[in-house]
């Protein structure tokens, strides 16, 4: 069982909200970019907390690099940290395999909403092997927020999918997968994850509105 230990905080303990954030399939929890969400979400006032799959828990400890876990062992790792946290009001999410593997199980797992910090629609180079089939018949309340050239499902790809009707999408201005802009577009890193927060920050506190309504 994963024990509060293995989690990593960020933002006031009283806080109404608790967003919890898993990491993407090649880097741990701790990224600057996972880092620079964490540290916006806390700033405006919410509970961020993080985790790692076993598979980055365990290059963390030996050194050694693994392949992510297969799908099984990435759910049930999302449903225990989900178990830990159950007495919060909770909203799951992360970036791109983090934020698909909650979006499995955020249905199940009787979350408020759902985050997606860059959602893998598809592999690069691969458009028709999608990854959207659950996110037809999702009914949590789900935000993406995605770059407008992600190669992992740009925007005009994404507008030809048929997706459920809680799902709400965000495009961030030229942003690539980690919704970094071009460098000639005038636009910096630091502004896109700043407009991407002020993004989820609009939805966490819709969330909470229509929980009092």
């Amino acid at each position: 069982m994963m024990l509060d230990h293995d989690l990593l905080f960020d933002g006031p303990k009283d806080a109404q909200q608790t967003i919890v954030l898993a990491h993407g399939a090649g880097a741990g929890m701790d990224t600057p970019f996972m880092n620079a969400f964490a540290a916006g979400l806390a700033s405006r006032g919410f509970r961020v907390a993080r985790f790692e799959f076993p598979y980055m828990a365990g290059y963390r400890k030996t050194g050694k690099r693994r392949p992510p876990d297969r799908e099984p062992v990435l759910r049930e790792t999302w449903m225990r940290v989900v178990e830990v946290l159950r007495n919060a009001r909770l909203i799951i999410g992360g970036k791109s395999m983090g934020g698909r593997i909650a979006s499995m199980i955020a249905d199940e797992a009787g979350v408020e909403g759902l985050v997606c910090l860059g959602y893998p629609f598809h592999p690069v180079g691969k458009p028709t092997n999608l990854r959207v089939e659950h996110l037809k018949t999702i009914t949590t309340p789900t935000l993406i927020l995605q770059g407008e050239r992600d190669p992992f499902g740009s925007r005009d790809e994404v507008a030809t999918y048929r997706l459920s009707s809680a799902i709400r999408g965000q495009w961030i201005e030229n942003g690539d997968h980690s919704l970094k802009p071009r460098k000639t577009s005038g636009r910096t890193q630091q502004q896109n994850w700043e407009a991407a927060l002020e993004e989820l920050v609009a939805f966490l506190r819709s969330l909470s509105r229509n929980d009092r309504g």
